[in-house]
C-alpha cells in the first residue's frame, strides 16, 4: 500500500477551515446570537399572531422550492424565510391567549437548558458514555420524587428509581412490556393471548396503542365506562366487576391505568381503591398523571395522587406544565429490575468495566430505545433557576386563573359548567336554556346543542384572538379552557372570556333571526 499523498488530497478535496467548518465556534456565536434575538422578538410580539394557524393544508409546499439548495444559504436569509413562510403555519403554543389541549409551557431556563443539552450533544445510553448525564438524571428524579412526596420505594435509595423519557406513550409502553414479561415468565409465553389490560373510557388513547404494540390482543382491551355523576372518574367497584367477568371467562388480568387528570376533563381516577382491587389479582398498576402530576407538587393538590404508594409506576410530563420544554416525561418505578429484565441489551461493543460492577445505572436498559437525550440538564436548570417555591406559586397562579374564569362562566346565565373545574381546566358550553330562549322552541336535542357549541368554538378559533379545543364525553360536546401558558396573566383570561361572550352573542342573535 502506498503512502498517503497529502498534497494530492488537498488538490482534489477542499479542506475545511475555520470559516466553513459546520461547528466553527465564532460562527456559532454569531448565528446563535441571531437566533436568540429572533426568538426574543418572537416572544415579545407573540400576541400579534393569530393563536391558531390560519393557513390551509398544503400551503408550505407552494412556497418552498421543489429541490434542496446545492449552495449554502445565509442564516439571515433562513431566519427571514422562517418569519415569512414558517411562522404563519405555526399554532402559537406559547401565546398567552393559548388555552387549547393542555399547555406546553416553556421558560428561559428550560429553553437554555435544552440549548446546552443540544450543544453538548451527548448520547447517554449507558453510564460510561457520559457519566454526568446518567447521574444528574438519577439525582433530579429523586428531587422530583421528594417534591411530589412520593414514597421512598420510588427513589433510588428505596430500591426504585426514575427515568426521563420523551412522552407518556413511551412510559406506558415500557411499563406494559415489563408487566407482560414478568407475568409470562411465570405462566408461560403461550398464554399471551389471555392477558387483559384495563382503562376507562377517559384513559388516554396511547394506552391501548401501547398495549397493541406490546402484543396484547385488541379483544382483551377493556374500556370501562365512567359517568358524569362520578365526574368521569374510574372507580374500584367498576374495575372489580370487569375483572371478575374476565377471570370467570378464563382470562388473566395484567395491567390497569389509573389516570390523574384525564385529557378530556382532567378527571381523577380513584387511585387507592383501583390499586386495592388490582393487587388482589397481582396486576401492575400505572398511574398516568401526565398533566396533573405537575400540579401535585403543591401540597394542597397532593391528595389527588393519594394511593400512589400502592402503584407499581407513576409518570408525569414535565414539558406540559413545569416550565420544561418538550420533551420530558418523568417515569418512576418501584422495581427497575422489571424493566431491565425485558429491555436489557449487552452487545460486546457496549461492554465496559463500570457496567460490569453493577454499581451504575445504564438507562438504555430502562427504555425502548438505545440512544437518549440529556433531558435532565434542562430540568435541573429549571429547578435551580426558579426554586420549588416559585414553581408551586407558578402552578397555583394558573389554578387561580381557572377559578376566575369558571366564576365568569357561572355569572353568565347563557352558559353552564359541564363538569366541576379540575386543576386549571374549565369545561363549559352554551346552555340549552339560552338556545331555547332565543329560538322559541320548547325542546332541544342534545345533538343539536352539540352542533351549536361546535359552531361557537369554531367561530372563536377562526377569529384567531384566542384558541380553545373541545371534547365529547358521554355524548356531551364541551369547550375546554386550559390555563397553563407561561405568558398568560389574569387580563388575558378576562380578554378570552369577552371574546367568547362576543361570539356567543352573535351566534344567538343569528339563531333568533332564523327562528323569526
Amino acid at each position: 500500500m502506498g503512502s498517503l499523498d497529502i498534497k494530492s488530497l488537498e488538490s482534489t478535496t477542499p479542506m475545511m477551515n475555520m470559516n466553513n467548518n459546520p461547528l466553527d465556534p465564532e460562527e456559532f456565536r454569531k448565528q446563535g446570537y441571531m437566533v436568540i434575538d429572533f426568538l426574543a422578538e418572537y416572544y415579545k410580539s407573540i400576541e400579534k399572531y393569530p393563536v391558531r394557524s390560519q393557513v390551509e393544508a398544503g400551503y408550505l409546499r407552494k412556497r418552498l422550492p421543489v429541490s434542496a439548495p446545492n449552495d449554502p444559504v445565509s442564516m439571515e436569509t433562513i431566519l427571514a424565510d422562517i418569519q415569512t413562510d414558517i411562522v404563519p403555519g405555526l399554532t402559537h403554543w406559547q401565546s398567552p391567549n393559548y388555552f387549547a389541549y393542555f399547555p406546553s409551557s416553556g421558560s428561559t431556563a428550560g429553553l437554555l437548558g435544552e440549548t446546552l443539552a443540544s450543544g453538548f450533544n451527548v448520547v447517554g445510553f449507558n453510564w460510561i458514555s457520559s457519566p454526568a448525564s446518567t447521574e444528574l438524571e438519577s439525582i433530579v428524579m429523586d428531587w422530583l420524587a421528594e417534591m411530589l412526596s412520593l414514597p421512598k420505594s420510588f427513589t433510588f435509595s428505596g430500591g426504585g428509581g426514575g427515568v426521563m423519557m420523551g412522552t407518556t406513550c413511551e412510559a406506558i409502553l415500557t411499563t406494559i412490556t415489563a408487566a407482560r414479561d414478568s407475568l409470562l415468565d411465570k405462566i408461560g409465553r403461550h398464554n399471551i393471548n389471555k392477558l387483559v389490560v384495563y382503562g376507562s373510557d377517559q384513559t388516554h388513547c396511547s394506552f391501548f396503542k401501547s398495549a397493541k404494540i406490546a402484543g396484547i390482543s385488541p379483544a382483551n382491551f377493556r374500556t370501562i365506562k365512567t359517568t358524569k355523576a362520578n365526574a368521569f372518574s374510574l372507580r374500584g367497584y367498576s374495575l372489580r366487576a370487569t375483572i371478575e367477568a374476565d377471570v370467570n371467562a378464563g382470562l388473566i388480568p395484567l395491567f390497569v391505568v389509573a389516570t390523574v387528570g384525564t385529557t378530556s376533563t382532567a378527571a381523577v381516577d380513584a387511585v387507592g381503591p383501583l390499586c386495592d382491587v388490582a393487587k388482589e389479582y397481582n396486576m401492575w398498576v400505572h398511574v398516568d398523571a401526565a398533566y396533573a402530576g405537575n400540579g401535585c407538587i403543591c401540597p394542597e393538590l397532593r391528595h389527588m395522587i393519594d394511593g400512589v404508594e400502592k402503584a407499581d409506576s407513576f409518570s408525569f410530563n414535565a414539558h406540559k406544565w413545569f416550565l420544561t420544554t418538550l420533551d420530558c416525561c418523568c417515569l418512576f418505578v418501584k422495581d427497575p429490575n422489571a424493566l431491565v429484565r425485558c429491555l436489557s441489551t449487552n452487545p460486546e461493543y457496549l461492554k465496559n468495566k463500570a457496567t460490569d460492577t453493577n454499581q451504575v445505572v445504564d438507562y438504555k436498559d430502562w427504555q425502548l430505545t438505545l440512544s437518549r437525550r440529556f433531558r435532565s440538564l434542562k430540568m435541573w436548570m429549571v429547578i435551580r433557576s426558579y426554586g420549588v417555591d416559585f414553581l408551586r406559586n407558578f402552578l397555583r397562579s394558573h389554578v387561580d386563573m381557572a377559578i376566575y374564569f369558571e366564576k365568569m362562566v357561572v355569572k353568565d346565565t347563557r352558559f353552564e359548567i359541564v363538569v366541576p373545574r379540575s386543576f386549571a381546566l374549565v369545561c363549559f358550553r352554551l346552555s340549552a336554556s339560552a338556545v331555547l330562549e332565543c329560538s322559541g322552541q320548547k325542546f332541544l336535542e342534545e345533538e343539536t346543542l352539540n352542533e351549536i357549541n361546535t359552531e361557537l368554538l369554531e367561530s372563536v378559533n377562526s377569529d384567531g384572538r384566542i384558541y380553545m379545543t373541545h371534547s365529547l364525553v358521554d355524548g356531551i360536546f364541551m369547550i375546554r379552557f386550559a390555563v397553563g401558558a407561561t405568558l398568560t396573566e389574569i387580563h388575558h383570561v378576562t380578554y378570552a372570556w369577552k371574546v367568547v361572550q362576543e361570539h356567543a352573542t352573535a351566534l344567538l342573535a343569528r339563531l333568533s333571526m332564523i327562528a323569526c
